[in-house]
């Protein structure tokens, strides 16, 4: 994917009314401390459009980058933020499950994971909602550089197994610090969007 333009053009809130698009969407879901933004960034090319921070949890509205005028990549909430306030952390499962229900565009939903653990049990209770809300999720296994070239295939089991992923389901493991495995990520959205190949809601 060639990045010729990127723009943040919507932000919504708690209360906010959710925008119909008329471009395809892909929303990227993921704990607060997986490396969600810095994903985003190398997917778009960009250093630091999306908002990266040492504190977890920055995140707390759902943010859409125009990606050439073509597609929207679609940033929800990181979840799993401790020091959050139990209010908060309900209202931004809210706006996740409005948008995973209400979007008319949302044609896949790729669910992030550290590479270097077993998913937690908030990271299957993300996975089953995003099955439940319709979608088969894309993996993406992030700081793959982290690993050693002996635990790559090991974690990998660990991750299928774990949120017990069918053959077919895609796991992409990655390195934002690396650029590894972007394109291939790419190749995943570009897919989803033209093609189908990725599987979208089940029926």
């Amino acid at each position: 994917m060639v990045i010729k333009k990127v723009n943040l053009d919507i932000v919504i809130g708690i209360t906010s009314k959710l925008p119909q698009t008329q471009m395809p969407e892909v929303a990227f879901a993921g704990r607060s401390n997986v490396g969600k933004s810095s994903l985003i960034n190398a997917l778009m090319n960009r250093k630091a459009y999306a908002r990266v921070s040492a504190s977890p949890g920055k995140t707390q509205t759902v943010n859409y980058y125009n990606i050439n005028d073509s597609l929207y990549l679609v940033d929800l909430p990181g979840y799993g933020y401790t020091k959050a306030a139990l209010k908060v952390r309900q209202q931004w499962g809210k706006m996740v499950e409005r948008y995973l229900k209400g979007s008319q565009q949302l044609k896949a939903v790729f669910l992030l994971a550290d590479s270097r653990h077993a998913p937690s049990d908030l990271d299957r209770q993300m996975f089953d909602w995003i099955v439940e809300s319709g979608f088969r999720p894309v993996v993406i296994a992030t700081k793959g550089d982290k690993l050693k070239k002996n635990e790559i295939e090991k974690n990998k089991k660990m991750i299928r197994q774990t949120f017990g992923m069918r053959p077919e389901d895609k796991l992409i493991l990655t390195s934002s610090l690396k650029k590894t495995s972007i394109e291939e990520v790419w190749g995943a959205i570009e897919d989803v969007c033209q093609t189908g190949t990725v599987p979208l809601r089940q029926d």
